[in-house]
C-alpha cells in the first residue's frame, strides 16, 4: 500500500471562499498544487476526526495539563485564518464571537466547532488556489507552517481518539466499490491529457477495455475501474474520477474526487 500511495502522490486531490472579492487568481502551478494537496489530506482528516468524536467527549483531555478536544478544534480554526490571511487575497472579517476567550469557544457545541473549522479550511483552500509561482520565501514559510500545523494536530487528535477507543479516519478502510464492464468504444473518448495545474497533467490511456491514469511529473500508471459510464475509481487508494462532457457530448475534462474534495482538470487533447 505504501508503494501505491507513493506512485499516486501527484494525483492527490478545492471551494468557495470569503466575503471580499479577491484579485484575479493566478493559474495554479504544480508546486502550489502540492501544498494544496497536503492541506486537503490533513484538513479533511481533521474534520472527519472531530465529526466522528461524540459531542459528550469534547471536554476530554488525557491529562489536566493537556488541551480538551473542544479547545483543539477552536484553536485550529484560529490558526488556519491567521496563517492563510498571510497568503494574500481575501481577508477574514471577524465578528464579536471571534473575540471571545479561547476557553469560552472551547465549550461551544460540537456542531458549531466542526462547522467553523470546516469554514476556516475552505478559506485556506481559496487562498491556496490563488497562489501562482512560489517565488516568495515568506509565502513558502507560511505554507510550511500551515502544513506542519495541520499534520501535528491531526496526530494529536488521533492519539486522543485511540485513547477513547475510536479509530482515526486515516486508519479506516476505503469505501467498498463494485466495478462494471464497459465496451472499448465507451472508454475511447476518455483517453487523453488533462491539465490540473501548470506543469501538472493527468494522462488517461486505453488498452482494449481498460483505462489507466498517471501524472506527468512521474509515477506508474494505475487502472481506472468503471462504476458507471462516466465514473471510475482507483483500487490502490480511496479516489474516484468523473469525466465531464459539454452540451455536444464531447469529453471536456475530469473531476478527481478524494478526501471529500473535488479537483477539476481540463482535457487538452
Amino acid at each position: 500500500m505504501r508503494r501505491c500511495l507513493t506512485l499516486l502522490v501527484p494525483l492527490l486531490v478545492p471551494s468557495v471562499v470569503a466575503a471580499q472579492s479577491p484579485a484575479a487568481p493566478e493559474t495554479p502551478t504544480a508546486a502550489s498544487f502540492q501544498f494544496g494537496k497536503f492541506a486537503d489530506i490533513f484538513g479533511s482528516r481533521l474534520v472527519a476526526a472531530f465529526d466522528s468524536i461524540p459531542a459528550d467527549r469534547y471536554d476530554y483531555r488525557p491529562t489536566r495539563s493537556q488541551q480538551t478536544i473542544g479547545y483543539i478544534a477552536q484553536h485550529l480554526e484560529n490558526a488556519n485564518y491567521s496563517l492563510c490571511v498571510q497568503l494574500g487575497g481575501a481577508k477574514h472579517p471577524e465578528t464579536s464571537k471571534d473575540s471571545l476567550a479561547d476557553s469560552v469557544k472551547a465549550r461551544w457545541p460540537k456542531d458549531t466547532l466542526v462547522a467553523r473549522l470546516h469554514a476556516s479550511l475552505r478559506f485556506c483552500d481559496a487562498a491556496l488556489d490563488r497562489l501562482g509561482e512560489l517565488d516568495s520565501p515568506a509565502v513558502v514559510s507560511t505554507l510550511l507552517a500551515l502544513e506542519t500545523d495541520l499534520a501535528e494536530h491531526y496526530s494529536q487528535i488521533s492519539v486522543y481518539m485511540r485513547l477513547l477507543g475510536l479509530v482515526p479516519p486515516s486508519a479506516l478502510p476505503p469505501t467498498p466499490r463494485v466495478a462494471i464492464a464497459l465496451a472499448p468504444a465507451t472508454l475511447a473518448p476518455y483517453a487523453g491529457t488533462y491539465e490540473v495545474a501548470r506543469g501538472l497533467d493527468l494522462v488517461v490511456g486505453q488498452r482494449n477495455d481498460t483505462l489507466t491514469i498517471r501524472s506527468t511529473p512521474g509515477g506508474a500508471s494505475v487502472r481506472l475501474w468503471p462504476e458507471s459510464a462516466a465514473t471510475f475509481f482507483v483500487k490502490e487508494i480511496d479516489a474516484q474520477v468523473t469525466f465531464t462532457r459539454d452540451q455536444r457530448h464531447t469529453v471536456t475534462g475530469l473531476v478527481w474526487h478524494q478526501y471529500g474534495r473535488d479537483r477539476r482538470a481540463t482535457k487538452l487533447r
